[in-house]
């Protein structure tokens, strides 16, 4: 786990590859459990029988379930401590070049790539990456950014 402690130190990790999370098992009750709460019961994700049938051969992961995900893996590789708020701001850009089938062990990787101060405080942007073990494309790449406001300016 990375810590930064001052805005300084998160400047001095720019371009700096901040080390992976652990890996999270992939479960149907999740997939299921997301589709409830989002409405989105499309059939490749909760109808295992019939996905046994589809292009996957099994229900694969929402891809916003995946993107979700990354709050909680980026969150095992790196903090923001010594900060008064550290928020999810947003996302410049996501993608989902691969599919996540249900069982699969999945990770994620950050990379710090820039920091902005702003009259709100500093926008920080890494890029996660989601690999999916003994996969060969990642289920997911974004960059997202975290407001960091600290205690003292």
């Amino acid at each position: 786990m990375r810590s930064f402690a001052t805005i300084a130190d998160v400047e001095a990790a720019v371009g700096a590859h901040l080390g992976h999370s652990d890996w999270h098992h992939i479960t149907q009750e999740m997939i299921d459990t997301f589709a409830d709460v989002t409405g989105d019961h499309q059939w490749i994700h909760v109808d295992v029988e019939r996905a046994r049938g589809g292009p996957f051969r099994t229900p694969i992961a929402h891809g916003y379930l995946t993107l979700s995900l990354t709050s909680m893996l980026a969150g095992q590789v790196c903090r923001f401590d010594g900060m008064r708020m550290v928020v999810n701001y947003g996302a410049d850009r996501a993608r989902f070049p691969a599919p996540v089938p249900v069982g699969s062990w999945i990770r994620a990787g950050v990379e710090l790539s820039s920091i902005r101060s702003t009259p709100r405080g500093h926008q920080v942007t890494s890029r996660v990456t989601v690999d999916i073990k003994d996969g060969d494309r990642p289920a997911c790449v974004i960059d997202r950014i975290t407001l960091l406001v600290p205690d003292i300016e």
